[in-house]
């Protein structure tokens, strides 16, 4: 039987309500609740907020007047980047530092300044390459070759040129492809092919650099003679070296850029590039610091010495590739008849009147 209450009619007499209805009136309330109870916390609780940055804000003063700072986590890890020394119980250079900043800062400066500015210098100068050969074109001989020749190399002298030539190529292949390998070499032959190829390049390269290294060496014993500058060199450049203009000036057994180029080789190659390298590979700590005396410091294989090392060497080698661009073709495609000075060890009577035509009157008075 269903549950009666009282209620009054219309007429003002009691009646008996069902309990069903009573339960759906008290739903009704308590969901008109619930609703306000909703809408008033939606309006409220965002306004908590405040508060709590109120409080925050407290907390951070309080720890401000303690510490004079107001971001203590940012304060900690300051502190550890900030290359301070403490104690460490492994012995050794560096140990006692938690954190070297000098890693990153190179990186930095590796994957930012060299990369970036270093591919535009190696694209510039092929491109200034290929610009000049087709505005001048190749620099031809004025009278056409008899068959009379000079001896000009000899054979050690040809085998030391090719040797460093050679090596100079692979170390600067080698080279770049673990400088740009990365971006240029993963995309075509995958992330795997690439580890096995950087790999076998460094180990390459560390171990043809100090052989390429005694070959600059033995090219500056044997043609610092031939390299001295002199006032011709001057007027030879100032004409534009035959190179750029149609005037042939007047040279010894090298001329004016091919001083240039020895200098360069010597100066940036043999110093910079090689010293550079071998001290990256170990050898300046281990067979040129007991010479160095307190200078011993600068060779030794801290984390800092190499950062240092690497920027100049890798720097110092893309100036040295640029600029070979140049010696390589006015050597080869730029000049008739000069590669036959370094294939042949003899070039034309005619190549050695118009290029190097005082070098060639001593060689002509001595009856060579």
């Amino acid at each position: 039987m269903q549950a009666q209450t009282q209620v009054q009619n219309s007429g003002g007499e009691a009646v008996q309500a069902p309990k069903s209805v009573q339960g759906k009136k008290s739903r009704f309330k308590s969901m008109l609740w619930s609703m306000a109870f909703i809408v008033m916390a939606a309006m409220v609780l965002p306004t908590a907020s405040y508060l709590l940055t109120g409080a925050g804000d407290s907390v951070k003063s309080a720890n401000a007047q303690v510490s004079g700072d107001t971001n203590q986590r940012a304060n900690f890890w300051r502190a550890v980047r900030g290359g301070n020394e403490g104690y460490s119980a492994v012995q050794g250079a560096e140990t006692g530092m938690l954190i070297n900043n000098g890693g990153q800062n190179w990186r930095v400066w590796r994957d930012g300044f060299l990369i970036k500015n270093g591919k535009w210098l190696l694209v510039g100068a092929l491109g200034l390459v290929v610009l000049f050969f087709v505005v001048r074109g190749r620099i031809k001989l004025v009278d056409r070759p008899t068959g009379a020749t000079v001896p000009r190399w000899n054979v050690f002298e040809r085998l030391l040129h090719w040797y460093t030539a050679i090596l100079f190529v692979a170390l600067a292949i080698t080279g770049l492809s673990m400088l740009f390998g990365r971006a240029v070499l993963i995309p075509l032959v995958g992330a795997k092919g690439f580890s096995v190829w950087a790999t076998f390049s460094i180990n390459i390269h560390n171990t043809v650099g100090p052989f390429f290294s005694v070959g600059v060496l033995l090219m500056l014993i044997l043609w610092v003679r031939h390299n001295i500058p002199k006032a011709v060199d001057l007027a030879w450049l100032a004409s534009g070296g035959g190179i750029i203009g149609k005037a042939h000036p007047s040279a010894e057994k090298a001329n004016g850029g091919e001083k240039i180029w020895f200098w360069i080789v010597i100066l940036i190659g043999l110093l910079a590039v090689c010293g550079t390298g071998l001290v990256l590979i170990g050898w300046g700590q281990e067979y040129a610091a007991p010479y160095l005396g307190g200078l011993a410091s600068m060779v030794e294989t801290t984390r800092a010495n190499m950062q240092f090392m690497h920027q100049i060497h890798a720097m110092a080698a893309l100036i040295w590739i640029a600029i070979f661009f140049g010696h390589a073709y006015i050597g080869t495609l730029g000049t008739e008849g000069a590669i036959e000075g370094m294939t042949k060890g003899k070039v034309s009577v005619e190549w050695a009147k118009q290029h190097h035509d005082l070098w060639y009157e001593k060689v002509k008075n001595k009856g060579s």
